[in-house]
């Protein structure tokens, strides 16, 4: 290396970098100034193929990512079988927070009556479509059949985008700037003819097993990212995708980690490693990743603790239902699902309608349950401490982010 060349900094982790190409660009639908129009070539980011690549981490950056698979271990193995409302929470705290990060947001009420059906604000759907889409993409295969699908059920009911749904973009997209031509553009995605087979690629290396597992889930989510291959919602999809390599390398079996709680809060660091990553450095976005994971690990191990709490706490409140009461029965339901209707523990739990109100009565009454919807009728009750610690998991993570990252 000669003495003008710049250095590469200790924590570099080299990876092919993304290629500039001149491209002509015309208006499919007329709009915006007589600069959109006449707006005649657009400069294209085309990412290198990743599929072979030879991830090479530092000492520091190793052990660091190696902290961060032990502590998402650590809590897989501790709670993922045993308490069983974990995984509902750590699922929906992640597509919060990822939903935040494509700033959708939405109070808590709002999200779980979308995820039951109820009218909500567009963002709480948003939000709920994106549980889906997370849970669809982390319970399977990695494959593009299993992408297309998770894109599908995220963008399905989207007025706009619904037509597009699952489907890779026919056209040529950009990030800001103007939004009638890719004039100052932050970030120009390669034309959509070379999108499937760098998806391909993408899926190959997302397969692999013989490399450090957060460092190919961070640098599998900036590849999506670089692709950007759907005209809407990459960012959500990305993420999903990344917790699903942790699933299939074993770091976790049933629970997601939300440490996209983590990066909503450093979203300018978050968008700065992946420009990073574009130019040749996935150091960075590594980095992230494995610090944020910790965080998120160690605060979603308190959540647990806290949980495994609540059932004692509950019973306490109602005076220690009999076995098999349908209080108690109800209690033990709330285990496995803190947000319901009476059609729905009626079905699960065989209850008559007349027992069913009775024992939602006594634990709203008790402070168990509180009615998520100003309707008297068909009512969505949620308990009120697994939502509370929801939001409270949220806020903690956010936090230390905050102050660490």
């Amino acid at each position: 290396m000669s003495d003008s060349a710049d250095p590469v900094p200790d924590s570099a982790v080299p990876v092919p970098a993304a290629r500039a190409e001149t491209r002509p660009w015309r208006q499919e639908f007329r709009g915006g100034t007589i600069d959109d129009r006449k707006f005649a070539e657009v400069s294209v980011s085309i990412p290198s193929r990743i599929g072979s690549v030879d991830l090479r981490l530092p000492s520091e950056l190793a052990a660091r990512s190696e902290t961060a698979v032990r502590a998402i271990s650590r809590l897989d193995a501790e709670h993922g079988r045993t308490l069983i409302p974990l995984s509902y929470l750590l699922l929906r705290s992640e597509s919060i927070a990822s939903s935040k990060i494509e700033a959708e947001e939405a109070p808590i009420d709002d999200f779980v009556r979308a995820l039951h059906g109820a009218k909500s604000n567009s963002s709480a759907t948003a939000m709920a479509a994106a549980t889906g889409a997370l849970d669809l993409l982390t319970s399977g295969a990695i494959s593009a059949d299993a992408v297309s699908r998770a894109h599908r059920l995220l963008l399905k009911d989207d007025a706009g985008e619904a037509h597009l749904a699952g489907r890779h973009r026919p056209m040529q997209n950009w990030i800001g700037g103007s939004d009638h031509s890719p004039r100052g553009a932050l970030y120009v995605p390669p034309p959509p003819e070379l999108v499937p087979e760098l998806m391909d690629d993408l899926l190959a290396f997302a397969r692999r097993v013989d490399i450090p597992t957060i460092a190919q889930a961070a640098v599998a989510h900036s590849q999506f990212e670089a692709i950007h291959p759907f005209t809407d919602g990459n960012g959500r999809i990305g993420r999903a995708l990344a917790a699903r390599i942790l699933h299939s390398r074993g770091v976790t079996t049933g629970i997601t980690v939300p440490l996209a709680a983590a990066l909503v809060e450093v979203r300018d660091r978050y968008f700065a490693a992946l420009n990073s990553y574009h130019s040749g450095d996935a150091g960075p976005v590594i980095s992230l990743w494995s610090t944020s994971s910790v965080i998120a690990a160690e605060e979603a191990q308190l959540t647990a603790h806290r949980l495994a709490r609540l059932p004692d706490e509950w019973a306490d409140l109602l005076g220690h239902p009999r076995e098999n009461s349908a209080a108690a029965r109800i209690l033990t339901y709330l285990a496995s699902d803190p947000v319901f209707t009476i059609d729905d523990i009626e079905d699960s739990l065989k209850l008559s309608s007349s027992s069913a109100s009775r024992a939602v009565s006594a634990l709203m009454e008790a402070g168990v349950l509180r009615g998520l919807t100003s309707r008297k009728r068909n009512q969505i009750w949620g308990a009120g401490d697994v939502l509370a610690e929801l939001e409270d998991l949220n806020l903690r993570i956010g936090a230390r982010a905050r102050s660490e990252l």
